[in-house]
């Protein structure tokens, strides 16, 4: 029986290039999903799948992270004070746990693979999920749940994957799969941008994963591959040829905060879903088209 996925990595350590100017001071997580950071979104999805343990992989200037998931005593005192209990509520919401979050340090920009390499030691050898941040997921159970609960079923590996928009395989990570039967469906390879036409398939990447540790023993002498960079899919494909991987197409929708577009999309979406504000979030929306 495989052990239960207790551990996430977050790599945060990355400088929102495509989201200049707005994550020059604020790390790109930080930014606002209608009235809350993209991180306070991720973690609920995290605790929802049963994750206790959050290990994010920062960078310099990312010292925010930190703070948010920590007490601001003058804040919350004065919120005390004046009577505001459900700001307050709100605000204590999305405070760390005891022992539940770590923050390790990568030192230097060297991809997604060397990122998740850098939380070996605390992650230790049991299967654990990585989470992109900048993919944030709308589904009625959430995608990371529905990553450990395929993991809970078949074991070994999982990539969450989704259909990629029509002629834009060759901007993705697409998978090749051993027949196609359901949602869950045993991979055969990883394509990073394949050339248009030779796509194995129609599904990508889309940012939730459930390792199991042996990975870290190849990130550590990884090479470095597209861009210069220690690519978390060149690893993946090695460890491919020793343990089973899984390609699970999760239901729901996929909003990209790492783009502006996608970062818009994600706060009208995100408005609309709110029972309290849908209905102002509709009207100012229309108002203004």
């Amino acid at each position: 029986m495989s052990k239960r996925v207790r551990k996430a990595v977050l790599p945060v350590a990355g400088l929102g290039t495509r989201v200049l100017p707005g994550a020059k001071t604020t790390p790109k997580e930080m930014l606002n999903i209608f009235d809350r950071p993209i991180l306070s979104y991720i973690v609920e999805e995290g605790r929802a799948a049963g994750i206790e343990h959050f290990v994010f992989v920062t960078g310099r200037g990312k010292g925010a992270i930190e703070d948010y998931f920590d007490h601001h005593p003058e804040l919350e005192s004065q919120l005390e004070a004046k009577g505001k209990t459900e700001i307050l509520a709100e605000v204590l919401r999305d405070l760390a746990r005891p022992g539940e979050m770590s923050f390790v340090r990568q030192m230097a920009p060297l991809g997604l693979g060397h990122a998740v390499w850098c939380a070996r030691d605390i992650v230790g050898a049991e299967p654990f999920a990585v989470i992109l941040p900048d993919m944030l997921m709308a589904a009625e159970t959430p995608a990371l749940a529905q990553a450990v609960a395929a993991h809970d079923q078949v074991g070994g590996n999982i990539i969450v994957v989704e259909p990629v928009p029509q002629g834009e395989a060759h901007k993705y990570g697409i998978v090749a799969l051993d027949g196609r039967d359901g949602r869950l469906n045993r991979m055969t390879g990883m394509v990073e941008k394949p050339a248009p036409g030779t796509e194995p398939s129609n599904l990508f990447i889309s940012g939730r994963y459930v390792l199991q540790p042996e990975i870290f023993e190849i990130l550590e002498t990884q090479p470095r591959g597209a861009g210069g960079e220690i690519q978390l899919t060149d690893a993946m494909a090695t460890l491919m040829g020793r343990q089973d991987f899984h390609a699970l197409e999760y239901e729901g929708t996929t909003y990209d905060c790492g783009d502006k577009i996608g970062l818009l999309r994600a706060n009208v979406a995100f408005a609309l879903r709110r029972p309290d504000v849908a209905e102002a979030a509709r009207a100012a929306i229309r108002a203004l088209l």
